[in-house]
């Protein structure tokens, strides 16, 4: 048995791991799309690595798109098998490639066009709709914990990773040649004591570990402190300043948080008194799909949901659909919060509310989660002064600021506790996949303090034997 690394190998997005037996059966964990690489993120997406006509099975962890958003890609190259995830990432992945393909096509007519201005033949969309219904026809659900065989060589179970709504580490049972190995892929590991979702879950002993390593070698604020940092950047650019409060927040998961802190503040009588608008359809959708799922809350929200039915609405809250509501709110100069997508303002309507008040002092950009160093959001989380939105330059007079403590991805501590089940001395290898070079370097000398000496950083399409 062998695994390639095709995606989230020394960086955190395109997550791709690809298993190939000695049968030559292949189980592919996660299709994700890469995000925020600048100019070579096109290429990566259009080469997958590998065959995707001799991939048997995906085991998806999760619904983020950098885990799952090739999947339709994957199809319309050939793949024809199943796709496994939990029940709640079956309803929220149909909602994101959807989402993903009208992107898609939205993009490709604004390359064509400018290709055809220079002459040029035109270029296809990654996929298409068309493409995701047929993603969706192989989508079947699995429960966490129901052990799931999927041939003689192959099972696996599912452990609840506290990530977002959904979200799961796999825990693969293989046989091949008499001999079975344990083999556990983290997926997006969550924070323990998260504000909504239940802790990462313990999981049985592994062979060999793929461990997320997005922060692997920082620690967070605590969360307990999101709701006041939350209410002194309002009050400070809302109330004090008269000005908006813009905060780019991935539509699943970060926007919910945002939404339940607020309500939260509501709830003890301290919310200021403005406008809130979350501009985005998507955001809208998908947190209509959380409240279906009240059972994954952990024990803290159901005590609340006994009191308020409803923890994601509040007084003032205002939800933007249509692109003239969004045009007319880019408009408007009263005070108000601002929570659109995407999460790394790297595109969506985010990016149109950054330009349009990034020249004026009275307002704040407020970066509530990982930004991509190279993308938007990581460029004025960096400090920039002067940062380019639909190829035009933009003096950054605006406060920038940001809130450590609401990262959906756990910190050092964090995949510390995650690795607690496990003896160290029994894991044959663990690959930190989804982190920066940088990053996994130093998480890498944190965990030979705690046992584990066989840790290695993957390059892409790098393959390891598992003997």
């Amino acid at each position: 048995m062998q695994i390639t690394f095709h995606g989230a190998a020394q960086t955190v997005t395109g997550s791709k791991h690809l298993l190939t037996l000695e049968n030559g059966k292949q189980l592919l964990l996660d299709c994700g799309l890469f995000q925020g690489m600048g100019k070579e993120t096109r290429s990566m997406n259009e080469n997958l690595g590998f065959d995707a006509t001799k991939v048997s099975y995906v085991v998806l962890s999760h619904a983020h798109i950098d885990h799952s958003g090739l999947l339709p890609k994957l199809i319309k190259d050939g793949f024809n098998g199943i796709i496994f995830c939990t029940p709640p990432t079956m309803d929220i992945v149909k909602a994101l490639l959807q989402d993903s393909a009208h992107i898609q096509e939205m993009d490709i007519k604004f390359v064509n066009k400018k290709r055809a201005k220079q002459g040029l033949e035109p270029v296809s969309a990654l996929y298409m709709q068309e493409d995701v219904l047929k993603t969706l026809d192989l989508l079947e659900p699995v429960e966490y914990g129901a052990v799931k065989k999927i041939d003689e060589n192959f099972s696996f179970h599912y452990t609840d990773a506290g990530h977002i709504l959904g979200s799961a580490s796999v825990h693969l049972v293989i046989t091949e040649n008499g001999s079975t190995k344990n083999v556990t892929f983290s997926g997006d590991v969550g924070r323990y004591g998260d504000a909504i979702l239940k802790s990462p879950e313990t999981f049985p002993q592994a062979d060999y570990i793929l461990l997320e390593s997005t922060y692997g070698n920082t620690l967070h604020a605590d969360y307990t402190g999101t709701e006041e940092a939350l209410l002194q950047h309002i009050t400070h650019t809302c109330v004090d300043k008269k000005g908006c409060l813009i905060i780019p927040a991935f539509s699943l998961g970060r926007t919910q948080e945002l939404l339940y802190a607020l309500n939260s503040l509501e709830l003890k009588g301290k919310l200021p008194a403005v406008d809130y608008y979350v501009d985005s359809p998507l955001s809208i959708k998908l947190t209509d799909i959380i409240k279906k799922y009240p059972q994954y809350y952990n024990s803290y929200v159901q005590q609340v949901l006994k009191e308020d039915k409803d923890p994601f609405d509040f007084k003032g809250l205002h939800f933007v659909n249509t692109k003239q509501e969004s045009k007319d709110l880019n408009a408007s100069q009263k005070p108000c919060v601002i929570i659109s997508a995407s999460g790394m303002a790297e595109a969506g309507r985010v990016k149109h509310h950054i330009a349009n008040r990034i020249g004026d002092a009275k307002n704040t950009v407020l970066l509530v989660g990982y930004c991509e160093p190279h993308g938007l959001g990581g460029r004025l989380k960096s400090g920039e002064k002067k940062v380019r939105i639909f190829s035009e330059m933009y003096d950054v007079v605006a406060e920038v600021d940001s809130i450590r403590s609401m990262s959906a991805h756990g910190d050092y501590e964090d995949l510390l506790q995650f690795l607690k089940s496990q003896d160290a001395s029994k894991v044959s290898k663990l690959f930190l996949v989804h982190g920066e070079p940088n990053v996994q370097v130093d998480f890498k000398k944190i965990l030979a303090t705690n046992g584990f000496q066989n840790v290695v950083n993957p390059a892409m399409h790098e393959t390891f034997l598992l003997s």
